[in-house]
């Protein structure tokens, strides 16, 4: 992505004017050079980003009293300030657009929902025995990248296969390093064991180029070359050496078969089907590399029904690429209107030549066709979806009297055990199910908070929102971002009346009274279906024991159990490898070591003597009498 050039000069708007009189006062001091624009509401947000092959024709056309669709005329009434960044070409000025719209979220552009990246499968050859990974993340891993795969489900089956067939290892460096005999890997052969020599080098490098082959889109002539090695074992009467053969060319043939369609004419290319349906659009993309079909995934854009399907592809296509790997041939259902101006974006931020083609017959055109029925598909899915889950915040609006429907919950619950390595865990739940970007975790910092639940509470609520006080700079419930709104509108938390209020002491403090908080308590012998629900104001009460609303809450309750509980044991787990010598200055690996093997555990080291510590090999008087002091100060 380019940097952003320098600003237009001379933007400063006519005091308090709005609208098109503001936009006529912009457009007669901007130059008809390339560019990109921004439009801002009276509070200051981003409502539109768009760009402009010369800048004062294309804001001039929002002077114009006529001709506007309601999006564009709304959008207009609300321009209180504008800004202005000119460009070299119209193709960078569409890669900024596209940057801008993905960082800043504008409420009348259409934005790409994405908050996942894409896995790789990666041949590292940072060590001297090559090794079978996933990646994600940026390749500054030398090796060989292959991807990207459509979810990390893809990768993992491909890698399981690829195991079978290539024997290649999949453990760390430092696993390797330190075995001593075959893992169980070896033993149900999914690898050839190079960790302790049971394959000579040079077989195991061949198996890593056949594998780099296989990945590259030869897969017939690797499994020829095996095919022909195993008549040769055969014909010397070497039947397990044959036999293994067999089981590779099976392995390969089965990750060809379960890939589904694997075009013979499309080395690489990325497939756009777009469907939509009740103002509703899905985007499904199929990822073709080396003639194998490496996955695909549905993408929901945010849009407005006034947008037509050619305007919703190219904005998507233009955000999809901004941080992506772009292959050679991009194919759509939807032609743009742009399609040579996309063309020369994409082969500017890829450094090479990108076609895209809107494919009209042949096997590029089933491609496109069989990528908008999934996108149909998907649509449907969705849609069946989310009429149920509107259902289900309807009856949590009518259970806990909130004003409107609820586009965000949040659901908190801590874990311990006796107090030790607490955590607090914050879920997000929305229209579209659990938002698992917005999840977090609260490491509890109180030392002297002990085995008390409430106060775990009141920490993880007061850090929660005294930090949306400070750094969120939106409105509580801007219309600016629907999908994911950083005020919620039902926080629930998991206990009965002590802990709501608990809960509801934080927020009265922080000034947040009027926030909706319930208290969600476990029944009778903790038994699922009989619990109560605490609000303030009101008697606890319960709900039928078949309500689908209570089986929603109970999904939601068991999901902040869940993750909970998930931080708690990854934070013990963390906590079990902690050594107290790790905390001492001056002792490095072979003084720690030094000190265990003399003393036979960190505790023993805490409570010796300065001239015992002194004995020690390589540890000096005032380096004792350090480790000493630290112990001891710590223990006052």
């Amino acid at each position: 992505m380019t940097s952003e050039p320098s600003q237009a000069p001379d933007e400063s708007p006519v005091p308090d004017a709005r609208g098109t009189d503001l936009i006529r006062d912009f457009v007669s001091r901007l130059p008809p050079k390339p560019g990109v624009y921004r439009m801002y509401d009276a509070k200051g947000d981003v409502i539109y980003v768009g760009k402009a092959r010369s800048l004062k024709n294309r804001v001039s056309n929002y002077t114009r009293a006529w001709g506007h669709t309601a999006r564009i005329a709304t959008m207009i009434s609300l321009t209180a300030n504008m800004e202005f960044v000119t460009t070299s070409t119209e193709a960078e000025a569409l890669l900024l657009e596209a940057n801008l719209i993905k960082k800043l979220k504008p409420r009348f552009n259409v934005i790409l929902r994405d908050d996942k990246s894409f896995p790789y499968i990666l041949i590292a050859r940072d060590h001297a025995v090559a090794q079978l990974v996933k990646h994600r993340g940026a390749r500054n891993r030398k090796g060989s990248y292959f991807g990207p795969f459509a979810s990390a489900g893809a990768v993992n089956r491909a890698i399981n296969t690829l195991q079978k067939a290539f024997l290649l290892r999949t453990c760390t460096d430092s696993v390797y390093a330190n075995r001593t005999r075959p893992c169980l890997l070896y033993q149900i052969k999914r690898c050839a064991a190079p960790c302790v020599n049971y394959v000579e080098p040079q077989a195991y490098e061949a198996l890593a180029a056949e594998a780099e082959a296989f990945l590259n889109g030869k897969s017939q002539v690797v499994k020829a070359e095996l095919a022909k090695q195993m008549e040769e074992a055969a014909e010397n009467l070497d039947f397990e050496r044959a036999a293994s053969f067999r089981d590779r060319i099976q392995a390969m043939s089965f990750v060809t078969q379960t890939q589904g369609i694997n075009p013979q004419g499309v080395e690489e290319a990325d497939v756009f089907g777009l469907a939509q349906e009740g103002g509703q659009t899905c985007i499904q993309v199929f990822f073709f590399r080396s003639f194998q079909n490496w996955g695909n995934r549905a993408y929901y854009p945010k849009a407005d029904r006034s947008h037509d399907a050619p305007e919703i592809m190219a904005a998507f296509l233009a955000q999809f690429y901004d941080d992506k790997p772009i292959p050679d041939l991009v194919l759509l259902s939807n032609d743009i209107e742009e399609r040579e101006l996309l063309e020369e974006a994409l082969s500017t931020h890829a450094g090479r030549k990108i076609e895209v083609a809107v494919p009209q017959r042949g096997e590029k055109k089933g491609l496109v066709e069989h990528a908008v029925t999934n996108a149909r598909e998907a649509l449907g899915r969705r849609m069946a979806e989310t009429s149920s889950q509107t259902k289900l915040l309807e009856g949590v609006q009518r259970i806990f009297g909130l004003p409107e429907q609820p586009r965000r919950i949040e659901v908190y619950d801590n874990s311990h055990i006796q107090g030790t390595n607490p955590v607090g865990g914050m879920i997000v739940a929305g229209p579209d199910g659990f938002i698992k970007s917005q999840y977090r975790k609260f490491n509890i910092r109180t030392e002297e908070i002990g085995n008390d639940d409430f106060a775990m509470m009141r920490e993880v609520l007061t850090r929660r929102f005294s930090r949306l006080l400070k750094e969120q700079s939106e409105v509580r419930g801007d219309e600016q971002n629907k999908d994911v709104q950083a005020w919620p509108d039902l926080v629930l938390i998991d206990g009965g009346q002590g802990q709501l209020s608990a809960a509801k002491a934080v927020l009265d403090e922080l000034g947040l009274s009027d926030l909706p908080v319930a208290g969600i308590a476990k029944g009778p012998d903790r038994d699922a279906g009989r619990e109560h629900f605490y609000v303030s104001g009101r008697a606890s009460f319960m709900l039928e024991a078949r309500d689908p609303v209570l089986y929603y809450i109970q999904r939601l309750r068991d999901e902040a159990h869940r993750f909970a509980i998930g931080s708690h044991r990854a934070r013990r787990s963390r906590a079990i490898g902690v050594n107290p010598l790790d905390e001492v200055p001056g002792i490095g690996p072979l003084r720690k070591k030094a000190l265990l093997q003399a003393f036979g555990s960190a505790k023993a080291v805490s409570r010796a003597s300065v001239t015992d510590l002194a004995a020690v090999e390589g540890v000096s008087h005032a380096l004792a009498q350090a480790i000493y002091d630290h112990f001891h100060e710590s223990a006052e």
